[in-house]
């Protein structure tokens, strides 16, 4: 069965944490579309530097959480800064846990997910950086590689990718997961 993936990233986002989710998606023969709330390109943070630049497929004003099966959100220090102010990017984020959407979210990636007031009583993991503050919004924190919580998944860094990704997909395989509320 066909699925259609929302990324959701501006500038700043760690390579990785994009690019290996969206080829993983694309080999199950999933659309995953990088949404931005700028269109054009966006220039991905490659470890200690700029990386590539990557095509934005549909700005924030374009598209709602009813065009996607699920939503990831990869990290980096400043893709995640930026979108968790960014009113129009918390409202898409809300969307797909008020839909029972699948989330997965790497690294810094869940400090949207704090704006978007999803973490309360969840099962989460994430950079170590951040942990304080997703247990401060009331997250149940654990240093695990990979995190599955009512459709949300979480990982901690690049090096959990295999496993963050794997399961992501199983997640998306399921679909709506009718318990995820906000």
């Amino acid at each position: 069965m066909s699925k259609k993936v929302a990324i959701l990233a501006t500038h700043g986002f760690e390579e990785s944490e994009l690019s290996s989710p969206k080829e993983h998606l694309e080999q199950q023969g999933w659309t995953a579309h990088i949404v931005s709330p700028q269109s054009g390109t966006i220039k991905a943070w490659a470890e200690k530097d700029w990386g590539k630049e990557y095509p934005v497929d549909k700005t924030l004003d374009e598209v709602s959480a009813s065009d996607y099966d699920a939503l990831v959100l990869p990290g980096g220090v400043i893709n995640p800064d930026q979108l968790r102010t960014n009113k129009a990017a918390i409202s898409f984020v809300k969307e797909f846990f008020q839909q029972h959407k699948p989330v997965a979210a790497i690294c810094h990636g869940p400090q949207i997910l704090i704006s978007a007031e999803a973490v309360e009583g969840r099962k989460m993991t994430s950079v170590e950086s951040i942990s304080i503050d997703l247990k401060n919004a009331g997250a149940q924190w654990e240093d695990s590689e990979v995190v599955t919580d009512k459709g949300l998944v979480t990982s901690r860094t690049p090096k959990d990718l295999p496993a963050f990704n794997a399961k992501m997909v199983e997640e998306i395989k399921e679909g709506q997961h009718a318990e995820q509320t906000l």
